[in-house]
């Protein structure tokens, strides 16, 4: 038997015992995960007593019931396998797997896809067709696919476990794993397999489109993915980047990464309400307004603020968890001022060999936005730290 780490409520979590996992398939792969970040979504069950809260918000109808879909009809109820954002070296593979090699080390993405269907070809890797449907035999309900085929949110999300594992079996493993290129640090790019991929989607297609342009983070409930989105914004030519938080050390960091750090007071982090009633500071100007604005506050009130914040032609990409089903978006503001708003999960596996290389050749130091590392066999009692991001680390078994 093998370990996995479980959440069993806030602030438990511990090691249970599993099977060892097994090549199911001509197209698998088995992997030791040797790194290990923690999603900033991680963090909301850990710190505080939400699945009750869940529950009767799914029934009222003032939580998004999209919800259950991800998390199942008892939202973050424990013990369930609990991590999806690492790295790893492959210890076996099935027949089928062709480009790896037992011993490469390997980004995990976040969510399993085939690589051939439509969606994977428009670069939405995380909504796959194939793996939403193939993994969702026996699910509950009357739905044809999973809403995600993803590690880490229990079995509503498929059969996979979480990737803070001694082992793990990746599915399609020729297109799911990306290869880290000779000479990457793994802890540089802990986060790859989520929230750094999800902030170089957000920024570095914007800025290819409209270079040069002002750009705002609004940071706080999704720390690190406001980090490393000021950092890449900044990295590639915006003219102004403003971070704006309530926490030194997440200020010192963005300034760190070129960002101009902008004091605000949030009150708290958004809990299960998920909005915050105030403390934002009052929207700009217009003509200072911001091309980009990058919500990561994780509150209905950040949204907003967000919104009014833009310039004309603006874009607004919010990436926390917004689990009121009413976030009060002000949708005459974005009419009047033609502001596009995009949410979306983030789809790693179709930017990560971009990502990784840029990052090799151009020696972006991601992992200041780290603020714990930790040794992998103590992930029980460090990876519910209250920290920006923890990574947790342990060697891999060969020399790479």
């Amino acid at each position: 038997m093998l370990r996995e780490l479980n959440f069993l409520a806030p602030g438990k979590l511990t090691w249970l015992e599993v099977p060892e996992p097994e090549l199911l398939a001509p197209t698998d792969a088995i992997v030791r995960p040797f790194v290990a970040g923690r999603c900033d979504g991680d963090t909301l069950p850990m710190h505080q007593p939400v699945s009750r809260a869940f529950q009767l918000g799914l029934r009222s109808g003032a939580f998004e019931p999209s919800i259950r879909r991800i998390c199942g009809p008892v939202p973050f109820q424990g013990p369930f396998p609990i991590g999806h954002e690492s790295l790893g070296e492959i210890v076996a593979l099935g027949a089928d797997v062709n480009g790896l090699a037992v011993g490469d080390r390997v980004v995990i993405p976040w969510s399993i896809s085939c690589g051939t269907c439509d969606n994977c070809g428009r670069g939405l890797t995380s909504k796959c067709v194939t793996t939403r449907r193939e993994f969702a035999t026996g699910k509950d309900g009357n739905d044809s696919e999973l809403m995600l085929a993803a590690y880490g949110f229990g079995a509503a999300s498929g059969p996979f476990g979480g990737t803070i594992a001694d082992l793990i079996r990746v599915p399609y493993a020729s297109h799911t794993l990306v290869g880290l290129p000779d000479g990457l640090d793994p802890l540089r790019v802990a986060a790859a397999a989520d929230n750094l991929a999800n902030a170089w989607q957000i920024v570095v297609p914007f800025l290819r489109r409209r270079p040069s342009t002002r750009v705002l983070v609004v940071g706080g409930g999704a720390p690190s993915i406001g980090l490393y989105a000021a950092g890449l914004a900044a990295a590639h030519g915006a003219s102004i980047v403003d971070y704006q938080d309530a926490s030194p050390t997440r200020l010192a960091i963005a300034e760190s990464l070129g960002a101009r750090p902008v004091e605000r007071a949030i009150g708290r982090l958004p809990g299960v309400a998920g909005i915050l009633a105030a403390g934002f500071p009052a929207p700009p100007a217009e003509k200072e307004a911001y091309d980009l604005v990058i919500e990561a506050s994780s509150s209905g009130a950040g949204l907003r603020h967000a919104i009014r914040s833009a310039a004309p032609g603006g874009e607004v990409c919010p990436v926390g968890y917004y689990v009121g089903a009413r976030t009060g978006v002000p949708v005459m503001h974005m009419y009047a001022t033609d502001i596009t708003l995009h949410a979306s999960v983030s789809h790693p596996r179709a930017h990560l060999p971009e990502l990784l290389a840029w990052i090799r050749e151009h020696d972006f130091p991601a992992e200041k936005v780290t603020t714990s590392l930790a040794d992998f066999d103590d992930a029980p009692k460090t990876y519910g730290a209250h920290a920006t991001k923890v990574v947790l680390y342990r060697e891999p078994l060969t020399d790479n």
